[in-house]
């Protein structure tokens, strides 16, 4: 995790003081990126304890597409608790649905994206094409004296990557988004880390990822967000026959909060261990054995089925989280 530390050097060294909406000060520095050989070792940082329990709780609810802080905890992962019960601004929001809400947080949007298509009513062509493709009508309705039709579905955002990459390897259009605009009103906190981007290479039969993270608080939240993309690359490879190789992490506003400086400067001091390995329980079928393409795991996958092999790591460190 030599990589880590270069990028909180460079966000100590170069960095500028930005004022944001939680009111705590961050040094920031506009663009970073960081690329892992996952052949080589898992990105779990080891100059300090990666809260991996949490990670993987907060992954598996992401799969599930829960929206209440209550399952998060129940899966392990308390990391949502303050945006659900204690911002100000959520807890004002009459879209809040109630104790634990979230609203339609990263995994609702990755499996269950609500699409919706406003067609002439006349279109019977197009009208027939969605439906074929999963939309139902909603209604009918009229706009500047037009007669329309409202059709609508729920997109399995993440599913159709891994179909794709069954059926269409070669595409490169297999992504996923987090990033919807209709509801980022909706929501306790936007998506950070919004865009993944799978690239299958049949030749190798192994498996990358890139990930954009539009902001990213070095300190608690680049080494969770780290595991958590690598460990989703893993999933994926499992389910679809590929062995997880590149991971590649960019982000847009690279921060360190102005009560964080201590912490990671003292991580700076720190030499990294060696990295550790990622196993997946062997309930969890693998298609390179079996070849049998199983995607409902997405759904039963549990935070035990990931575990971390030989991780070495320094004596934890804390800092609290900007809400």
């Amino acid at each position: 995790m030599k990589q880590y530390q270069d990028l909180i050097q460079d966000v100590l060294d170069n960095g500028s003081w930005q004022e944001n909406r939680t009111g705590i000060r961050t040094l920031s520095v506009p663009g970073a990126m960081m690329r892992f050989d996952l052949q080589k070792g898992f990105p779990a940082v080891t100059t300090k304890r990666l809260a991996f329990k949490s990670v993987v709780g907060e992954l598996v609810g992401f799969l599930r597409a829960t929206r209440s802080a209550a399952t998060f905890r129940e899966l392990g992962c308390k990391v949502w608790d303050q945006n659900a019960n204690e911002n100000a601004e959520w807890l004002a929001n009459p879209f809040r649905a109630g104790t634990d809400d979230l609203g339609p947080v990263y995994g609702v949007q990755w499996r269950e994206w609500p699409a919706y298509k406003v067609i002439d009513a006349g279109k019977t062509d197009q009208i027939e094409a969605a439906q074929r493709k999963g939309f139902s009508v909603v209604s009918a309705l009229t706009d500047n004296g037009q007669d329309k039709v409202l059709l609508y579905k729920a997109v399995d955002q993440l599913r159709e990557c891994l179909d794709t990459i069954i059926n269409n390897p070669a595409s490169r259009r297999i992504l996923f988004h987090g990033w919807n605009c209709a509801v980022l009103d909706e929501v306790a906190l936007p998506a950070c880390h919004l865009l993944y981007q799978f690239l299958p290479n049949q030749a190798t039969r192994e498996i990358s990822l890139c990930l954009y993270v539009r902001s990213n608080d070095i300190g608690l939240g680049t080494p969770f967000n780290l595991a958590e993309g690598a460990a989703l690359l893993h999933l994926v490879g499992r389910l679809t026959g590929y062995k997880p190789r590149w991971f590649t992490y960019f982000v847009g506003d690279a921060h360190i909060y102005e009560n964080h400086i201590e912490m990671v400067t003292e991580q700076l001091k720190r030499e990294p261990y060696p990295a550790p390995q990622l196993v997946i329980a062997d309930r969890v079928p693998d298609f390179a054995v079996t070849s049998k393409y199983e995607p409902q795991w997405l759904e039963q996958v549990e935070p035990g089925d990931f575990m971390l092999e030989n991780y070495q790591h320094h004596a934890p460190l804390t800092a609290p989280m900007a809400v």
